[in-house]
Parts: structure tokens; sequence; C-alpha cells
């Protein structure tokens, strides 16, 4: 491999190495990737990650496994990598990614239920494992999306990536144009911290929609206590492309084709 070029290029070369029967016949397939925000040396598994290879957790099982080399030897746990290094990584750690639009019913845990609360994972019937993306608090209902990928939790819930989420909420008494006007602003919640200004619109005398790019602890029902509404129904109906559409309560769907290429064109995978 010319790997000059690659750097005279301004391209940073990862190299994928298809596993054969024996070294002397592996080939190896030169993959072009955009240096993205890296700061070097950096742990092996947080720079596959980076590299939208694997997710980290995923990275230390492949390492484990004998499958990522660095400069030709076999990585080990806690390597780091130098700008100069030339990772290899064996080619089948290509894996089915599911993606799943998931309706949550209130009273269903997103994460760690106690008790006799129910998860997210007892009522999802799907052959494979997936797991939620980000929470709803358990009075909450709607859109949530499920995968075996990561890799998209980051890029999905930093708040730095200003993705939107919009929901619909039913507070208890009529709506004034005060009110609505004020959430668009940004509150101070009971902790001292002032929301992200938002979009929001009246739907009807006791519904609005509100668009928000960051997701606090229940920020919603923080900030409608705090401008004296209670929120008496709370459900997200879409997050960036995703959108829960007719989907009925406790139904998942898969995200596939185009809305798939978006929804992860959106996120930078």
């Amino acid at each position: 491999m010319d790997t000059g070029k690659a750097a005279q290029s301004g391209f940073f070369n990862l190299t994928i190495l298809a596993f054969n029967a024996t070294l002397q016949e592996d080939k190896f397939f030169s993959v072009k990737i955009m240096p993205s925000e890296i700061k070097y040396p950096i742990r092996i598994n947080r720079y596959l990650a980076m590299k939208n290879i694997c997710s980290r957790r995923e990275a230390d099982e492949f390492i484990k496994a004998g499958k990522i080399a660095i400069n030709g030897r076999k990585a080990v746990l806690g390597d780091k990598v130098g700008e100069k290094d030339l990772v290899e990584v064996v080619k089948k750690l290509n894996k089915e990614y599911i993606y799943l639009a998931f309706n949550k019913p209130k009273r269903v845990i997103t994460h760690s239920p106690q008790g006799e609360e129910k998860s997210i994972e007892e009522i999802v019937n799907y052959p494979k494992k997936v797991f939620p993306i980000g929470r709803l608090d358990k009075d909450s209902r709607g859109l949530i999306i499920l995968t075996n990928d990561g890799r998209i939790t980051d890029k999905l819930l930093n708040p730095e990536s200003n993705h939107e989420k919009e929901y619909v909420v039913k507070v208890h008494k009529p709506i004034s144009q005060s009110f609505v006007k004020k959430l668009c602003g940004g509150v101070i919640l009971d902790d001292g911290y002032r929301t992200k200004t938002c979009r929001a619109k009246q739907i009807n005398d006791y519904l609005f929609s509100i668009i928000l790019t960051e997701g606090k602890k229940r920020q919603i029902r923080r900030m409608c206590q705090v401008l004296g509404y209670e929120v008496v129904d709370l459900k997200r109906v879409r997050i960036l492309n995703i959108k829960l559409g007719d989907l009925h309560s406790a139904q998942a769907r898969k995200i596939t084709g185009k809305e798939l290429a978006d929804f992860l064109l959106k996120i930078g995978m």
C-alpha cells in the first residue's frame, strides 16, 4: 500500500484486513476516511469508535479476540494510536445493524426498572437484542429508537450536536401566547440552568408542540412547571427525520432505506 500518497491527499488511511487461512494469503483493502477532530495519542477503542468502525465496548471485544492490529502487532486493551500509526481491522467485524422506531407506552421504563416496573426490553418482541438510545420518562410516551449499534449513542445524544426532537404536550389549563413565547426564549429551571431557545406553537387551548435540541431530565415538564403549567400528557413524535406516525402503542417498525440513510447522514455516520 502506498501510504505516502494517502498522506499527501489529506486523507487518513484505515486498512481493512480480510481474514484468510494464513497470514501470507491476507489481502488488504484501503479505506480512505477524512480526518476528524482526533487528538493523538488516543486509546485504540476510542479511535475505532470515532472512525465509526464499532462502539468502544465492541472494540474491546475485538481487541481481546485479536482482530485489531497496530503497525502489524496485535493490539491489546489500553493501547494508544499515534497519528502516523497504521491500524488494521479484520474485515469480518462487519455485522448487521438493526434500527427500530418504537412507540413507548406510559408506565414503561426505558432503563433499569425497579421492583415490578416493566422495561422496554421486556415488552419488545424482537428476535435480536436491541437497546434504547436515550430516555423517555415513565410518565411520557412516544418515539424512541432501538438498535444494536452502539456507535450511534453519543452521536445522537451529544447536546453539542443540536439534533431536533419534537413533542406534543397537553397541559392542565388553557395556553396563552405569553406561555408559548417564554418557552421559545428559554426558561430558567429549578436548578438554575437556562434552557436553549427552541421552537413551540399552540395546537389548541390545551395542546402545543415543541422542538428541542437538548434533553435535560424531565425538561419539558420542568419548563412548564416554572411557568405555572402542569403537563397532563407528553408524547415524542419525531427524532430528526424519524417520525412516530401512526405507530401504535408498544409497536415497533424497522427503519430502512432512504429514511435510515438520511438519519445516519444527519448524525454523521
